[in-house]
């Protein structure tokens, strides 16, 4: 059975120091997606590719917060 930290599902305020990072992730992914839209060729594979980009940009903040069973970083 699998066991998350009580507050997984909570809001957590990140750290001025996660923030800081987060920003930094965040202009990573964007400047990653801007290349990756003028390549690639419109259609759904390409709205499918810019989708799970923007999952991997979400799941990457909680990768700064949390610890793998949800409790908060320090």
């Amino acid at each position: 059975m699998t066991t998350v930290h009580d507050s997984t599902f909570e809001y957590l305020k990140p750290s001025d120091e996660q923030m800081e990072l987060m920003a930094g992730v965040r202009q990573l992914y964007s400047e990653f997606a801007q290349e990756l839209s003028s390549l690639l060729p419109d259609g759904p594979d390409k709205t499918y590719v810019m989708r799970k980009l923007r999952d991997c940009a979400m799941w990457s903040n909680v990768t700064i917060t949390r610890n793998a069973d949800g409790s908060p970083r320090a």
